[in-house]
């Protein structure tokens, strides 16, 4: 298991260098001048390169590629260039509400996802499996904005049940729950209906295992062998999921913050690079892949746990 967790270390730290890499490469080359666009279209010469210093943004690219990664290294994300505040600040605030909104909806799709598979499978072929797939089917092919303003018409404005959209804080928790419940219930729609899906095909092809077999055969249910045996050995796939949807969540919530007004990551984003805020763009990117990079490395040690024989590869 040492070698194993040495040599998925080694893999993180090179995924994370080759990352911090192609982000500073991709945003460096993008057309445009920051300064040039906080100052606008009559800035003095003088003005604009008195600013570009000031960004660092007159440094050679290697220079500054250095500079980026040694502030990341001690948690100094830089300085926004629209909002002349310390990014780590902006990031550390807007975290705040997208990460509780991510795992809440996971969550969410976890909960709903796990008995439906289950059901599925034990009833494969009969009613409740139908139901299953029909349901999950337009789970996967409904539009996750058109399912959050139907949310907002019927238990925001309709009902009066949840709010419309808005972030209280969390200085009243039961009411940053309840602003964060539609827009979590809309973001875990569809991945409840992707694991639901995942997990009953992983459960049926476990079904013709010997090992279920020899479960069935000392008397256990199709439900119970599945439930006892099938279950772990079919997490794989599952995990497999539940990590890129955890990466996904996290960053692609752009819309459904949009349709909910909530000042999550996806908006500060958003919001950066309409504005040429390069270092906000590249320091909250990167934190995004460091997210996506740990999760996975985090699914890879779930693997080796399920799985021991996985250790040795």
């Amino acid at each position: 298991m040492l070698t194993y967790l040495s040599r998925r270390v080694l893999s993180l730290i090179v995924s994370l260098a080759a990352a911090s890499l192609v982000i500073f490469l991709v945003v460096e080359i993008a057309p445009g001048d920051p300064a040039a666009y906080m100052l606008g279209i009559n800035a003095q010469p003088e003005t604009l390169a008195a600013l570009r210093a000031e960004l660092n943004l007159d440094l050679s690219p290697p220079a500054r590629y250095l500079a980026w990664v040694g502030g990341l290294l001690t948690g100094d994300l830089g300085i926004s260039y629209t909002y002349r505040t310390p990014v780590a600040g902006m990031v550390a605030d807007r975290l705040w509400i997208s990460l509780p909104l991510t795992v809440y909806a996971l969550v969410l799709a976890v909960l709903v996802a796990f008995p439906a598979g289950l059901v599925a499978a034990a009833r494969r072929g009969r009613p409740a499996d139908l139901a299953v797939m029909g349901a999950s089917q337009l789970g996967v092919a409904v539009p996750n904005f058109w399912f959050a303003m139907l949310l907002v018409s019927l238990f925001a404005i309709t009902w009066r049940i949840f709010p419309s959209g808005g972030f209280p804080g969390w200085d009243d928790p039961a009411a940053a729950l309840k602003a964060l419940t539609l827009p979590a219930i809309a973001l875990a729609l569809p991945q409840a209906a992707i694991l639901a899906r995942i997990l009953r095909s992983s459960l049926i092809d476990a079904l013709h295992e010997d090992y279920i077999r020899t479960a069935r055969a000392k008397g256990l249910s199709p439900a119970q062998a599945l439930r006892r045996h099938g279950l772990r050995n079919a997490l794989i796939p599952v995990l497999t999921i539940l990590g890129l949807q955890f990466s996904f969540l996290l960053a692609g919530a752009i819309i459904i913050e949009q349709v909910f007004y909530l000042p999550g990551l996806g908006r500060l984003i958003f919001q950066s690079i309409s504005q040429r805020d390069l270092i906000t763009v590249e320091s909250v990117v990167m934190l995004l892949v460091f997210a996506v990079i740990v999760v996975n490395f985090l699914t890879d040690l779930a693997y080796a746990i399920a799985d021991p024989r996985l250790r040795r590869r």
